[in-house]
């Protein structure tokens, strides 16, 4: 698959991405939040496997593949999505959607630390405007530190699970197919949430009958569409162009999921949103490399450069 197929294809989840935090946030206001996501994640993570059988792609896991498939399953599945069901049943998905925009800066930030991605002034500028904007959103409309929402620390939370999760698959994605890694994670991971949920949510199956066709139809839509394909394409992604080249891409579900949260959800958005959501953006773009590679592209030696990226597609 060429890098522009992979840019495509991650533009698309960003779309479905954004979209399911206004999905997700319909859910947990009418399901108990941990039991409806390990449900949710258990369809998603039956139909990877579906998908990567009839494509003659499922094998056995090794011993030390299977110990990455755990970890990131704990990382990636139990960790991100239960804080992240949780943190959207206390607040709302405009908040939500614009601190899971602060992930590249996350990523990034580990990248350097456990896969030795070179640390630079702009990227650490980068980290500072995305810190800057995470605090204007939290902070801003809340009346100070007083005032922080719970919610928005849990979605703050299911964003640090996320990044490390991204590391994790990289370091095995040389010889696991991420795809494969994919549907392994979200099995495993199902369990784990469900059995939680039997302590923190005893009625949590009972809440689930009282579901309409609509309210299913999202459900669905969020497991299958959003979650299942959604993170094969990302973290196949991941494998291919790299953790924090990947991470980019997704300043676009914050964006993705402020449309959502207004078009369906008639929310309001703030001008402490618009602010954070700059800054947050201007973070990505410096702190992830972005900006350095851009640099690079158009310098002195732009003709070759360019031959090379051509080379390349």
């Amino acid at each position: 698959m060429k890098k522009y197929q992979i840019y495509f294809a991650l533009f698309c989840v960003m779309i479905t991405w954004g979209f399911n935090v206004v999905m997700t946030k319909v859910l947990v206001a009418n399901f108990l939040p941990v039991t409806m996501t390990a449900l949710r994640i258990f369809t998603a993570g039956i139909s990877v496997l579906f998908i990567m059988l009839c494509c003659k792609q499922v094998r056995a896991l090794t011993k030390r593949e299977f110990w990455y498939v755990l970890i990131g399953a704990m990382f990636n599945v139990v960790g991100h999505h239960y804080f992240l069901s949780i943190g959207l049943s206390k607040t709302s998905a405009t908040n939500g959607g614009l601190i899971l925009g602060l992930g590249p800066l996350l990523t990034t930030v580990l990248a350097i630390l456990f896969l030795g991605s070179k640390v630079t002034v702009t990227r650490m500028i980068g980290v500072i405007l995305g810190i800057a904007g995470v605090s204007f959103i939290v902070l801003g409309g809340n009346g100070g530190l007083s005032g922080v929402s719970m919610g928005d620390a849990d979605v703050f939370m299911a964003v640090v699970f996320q990044a490390a999760s991204f590391v994790i698959i990289k370091k095995v994605s040389d010889t696991l197919d991420p795809r494969l890694m994919t549907g392994y994670m979200l099995l495993i991971g199902s369990v784990v949430l469900f059995a939680l949920s039997l302590f923190v949510e005893p009625g949590g199956l009972a809440s689930m009958a009282n579901g309409s066709a609509g309210l299913w139809a999202v459900f669905f839509a969020s497991a299958i569409v959003a979650t299942a394909l959604g993170h094969m394409v990302y973290n196949y992604a991941i494998g291919k162009v790299g953790a924090a080249e990947s991470a980019i891409f997704m300043n676009l579900n914050t964006f993705f999921a402020l449309v959502g949260a207004v078009l369906f959800l008639g929310e309001k958005i703030a001008g402490v949103h618009i602010v954070g959501f700059f800054l947050i953006l201007m973070g990505v773009v410096l702190g992830s490399g972005a900006f350095e590679e851009l640099l690079r592209g158009s310098g002195g030696k732009k003709g070759i450069g360019m031959g090379r990226q051509q080379k390349s597609l």
